[in-house]
């Protein structure tokens, strides 16, 4: 790890006008936020991540959970994922995002993850992380992609491009693209929402630059809109191992149903996509349909439809599928 001044702001402006001086917000930036550092510090350690400055924003007044008069939620960037997971309102209102929060990582990380932090969860690819492997667009553009022709067993398969099939490993960010969260951020120009289906890019030709945010912008807080009445969800991970693992395939699903039938779905998958993935073709599938089972794998073949794997990842079709399937059974089949 490199020598790097660390510096302690007052509130989120103070925060967002010091970071601004970085020549960019996405990989390779010289000034970078740290919270719970569950992602930074990893990487810099391996040298990934070599910032000059390190912003530590743990003293900001960002770590609350609050119900607002419209119904809405707001949730702190720095709200900890063990205390989002249990938080009264999360549990009763959304509880795909319990579900997801607490599939993600061991006890002891998610003590320490925050929210801002998981939504800019950097990728697990083993070329990324390891800079034994030179050709990795993502850490340093214009190289090549070593996974294409490598070892791409838990790589993406939708959103991919010739240029990177880095899957996104978040499972928190997969739950509140099913809830249609909006990140709020402040930077040196002010504030922005930023609906969180708009929030990721595709990495195209471009794959270092992984979401929207611009020099010194800071996610102060994210919004989930009010819980929809008799609406219905499951989150659904499918993994290697039972705990402390990324996702091959997840599913966040959330319905509404009248008369056996359903009136509205959102679908959005992880361990498949470079972002967080929402399956608009899915929803369409499913929505004034009956929840049944044939539905349920129509919606999932529709979902899956574009998927383009590589060598070694065909499977992530099948598996994804079933994922789909098997969670639109659990969520319309509650009590």
């Amino acid at each position: 790890m490199i020598e790097f001044q660390l510096i302690t702001p007052e509130s989120a402006a103070q925060a967002a006008q010091l970071a601004s001086a970085s020549h960019t917000a996405q990989q390779g930036a010289e000034i970078r936020f740290v919270a719970g550092g569950t992602t930074l510090i990893d990487l810099m350690k391996l040298d990934v991540e070599t910032p000059a400055k390190v912003i530590d924003i743990n003293r900001l007044d960002l770590a609350k959970v609050e119900k607002q008069p419209d119904g809405t939620l707001r949730i702190g960037a720095l709200v900890r994922n063990s205390d989002l997971a249990h938080e009264p309102n999360v549990l009763r209102d959304y509880p795909v995002l319990s579900q997801a929060l607490l599939s993600g990582a061991s006890a002891q990380l998610r003590n320490m993850a925050t929210t801002g932090g998981n939504l800019l969860q950097r990728t697990r690819c083993m070329y990324f992380r390891d800079l034994a492997y030179s050709e990795c667009n993502k850490r340093n553009p214009g190289s090549g992609c070593a996974a294409i022709e490598g070892l791409n067993r838990t790589h993406a398969i939708l959103g991919t491009s010739e240029h990177c099939i880095a899957t996104h490993p978040s499972d928190m960010a997969v739950a509140m693209m099913a809830l249609e969260a909006v990140v709020h951020v402040v930077g040196a120009s002010g504030e922005r929402d930023i609906p969180i289906g708009e929030f990721y890019l595709l990495p195209g030709a471009t794959p270092q630059n992984e979401n929207v945010l611009k020099p010194g912008d800071l996610i102060t807080y994210v919004t989930l809109p009010a819980a929809a009445a008799n609406s219905k969800s499951h989150y659904l991970k499918l993994r290697d191992r039972a705990s402390y693992e990324f996702a091959l395939a997840s599913a966040a699903v959330i319905v509404m149903t009248e008369g056996g039938r359903i009136t509205r779905a959102r679908v959005a998958l992880g361990g498949v996509g470079t972002r967080p993935w929402r399956s608009h073709e899915a929803e369409r599938a499913l929505e004034g349909k009956a929840a049944s089972e044939q539905h349920f794998h129509a919606a999932a073949d529709a979902a899956l439809r574009d998927a383009k794997p590589q060598s070694g990842n065909k499977y992530k079709i099948e598996l994804s599928k079933r994922c789909i399937v098997r969670a639109l059974t659990t969520a319309t089949t509650q009590a």
